[in-house]
């Protein structure tokens, strides 16, 4: 169903382009974001033959290629921002042996155009990147595309319908639609069975923890706030995996996270020392907790890698089993309270008394002290 483009949504237009004006690094994550990635996502990526989404796109772009050979490849990125993982993803295509190929990157924001123009010409890719500037929520494709990857891209588009049907119809027959995305409640809320567990986490945390970097304030218990509420970052985000389901096949299918999400961001996240034994403990155990109730279904997952095609497909790899329709949040059949699902502990060498890991300990054992 199309969406009116009224006085709202050009207003969310010029926030979304005012606040991407000046980041020259839109993926700048904390170390414990790292160090929870590194420990637990890699793993599941390595299965499958990548370690990160950069990794996961020189694949599957390769593979496109070498599925028509002696044709020039030519791929589309959606929402290329600064086209950073671009010029990357270029770099090794052609370090790997690829030499006839070009990457579009399509953007809003000629600012961050402009960066990426740059950034090719550093990297000597400049002739295998274009630059188009233009809203992806109005784009119509011109030509067909040997693939199409779209990088944290997905979450901020409003018209999902259209710009779907537009891959779907500009895609080559051995193409893939390959992307990382967020598949979570619109506007990156929690759905109240998640947001419940948020809070029971969040009660552990030193106080020096609780403060919102972005948003400059102290939250004594955990603020739910819709990210959409100026533009568009995740604003149809529940819907993103749903439309794909009906209009894609998925050879792979990797989705993780869900209540981790609010503790390794760029709001909190900065606040953890991935270096320190509680603060490490507590990531761990938070992940334990998304991955068993992810995987009894009590919470679905609000992350994803995915691999699609426009045909149905031979082979499908789902990374612990888990499907794209298992993993979309169903209103009528919201998951039952937790109360069943167990916490994994992990033990800690007590710190000094008085230090701040030992009040960070102190804090985790609702203030007995971490061994009485």
């Amino acid at each position: 169903m199309a969406r009116s483009f009224d006085g709202g949504y050009e207003r969310k237009l010029r926030n979304e382009q005012e606040h991407f004006r000046d980041q020259s690094n839109v993926h700048d994550l904390p170390p414990i974001f790292h160090y929870w990635a590194h420990t637990y996502v890699r793993p599941m990526a390595a299965e499958y033959g990548f370690a990160n989404a950069e990794e996961l796109y020189v694949k599957y772009l390769a593979l496109s290629a070498q599925a028509a050979p002696g044709e020039a490849a030519v791929f589309l990125s959606l929402g290329a921002g600064n086209c950073d993982a671009e010029v990357r993803v270029a770099r090794t295509l052609r370090d790997g042996g690829l030499s006839d190929f070009v990457i579009e990157c399509l953007d809003l924001n000629p600012v961050m155009l402009e960066r990426g123009r740059t950034l090719a010409e550093e990297a000597g890719v400049a002739d295998h990147l274009a630059f188009l500037e233009g809203d992806f929520n109005k784009w119509t494709a011109r030509r067909p595309y040997t693939a199409v990857i779209a990088n944290q891209a997905l979450h901020h588009i409003l018209e999902l319908e259209h710009v779907y049907d537009e891959v779907n119809k500009c895609l080559l027959p051995h193409g893939y639609f390959v992307t990382s995305d967020m598949i979570g409640r619109n506007g990156h809320l929690r759905w109240p069975e998640a947001l419940r567990e948020v809070q029971r986490f969040w009660r552990e945390l030193p106080i020096e923890y609780r403060w919102n970097r972005a948003l400059e304030r102290y939250e004594e218990e955990y603020v739910d706030h819709d990210c959409s509420t100026d533009g568009f970052e995740g604003v149809r985000a529940q819907d993103v995996l749903p439309l794909l389901i009906e209009r894609f096949d998925f050879p792979l299918f990797v989705a993780f996270g869900n209540v981790i999400n609010m503790f390794v961001d760029r709001n909190f996240g900065f606040h953890f020392d991935d270096n320190a034994a509680w603060d490490r403990g507590f990531i761990d155990r938070v992940h334990a907790f998304d991955e068993q109730a992810i995987l009894s279904g009590a919470l679905t997952p609000t992350q994803m890698f995915a691999v699609m095609t426009s045909k149905p497909c031979a082979e499908h790899h789902y990374a612990r089993g888990l499907s794209p329709r298992q993993s979309v949040r169903r209103e009528s059949h919201a998951p039952a309270p937790l109360t069943g699902v167990a916490i994994a502990v992990t033990s800690l060498r007590p710190a000094e008394e008085g230090s701040v890991e030992y009040r960070q300990q102190l804090a985790a054992s609702g203030g007995q002290g971490p061994y009485e």
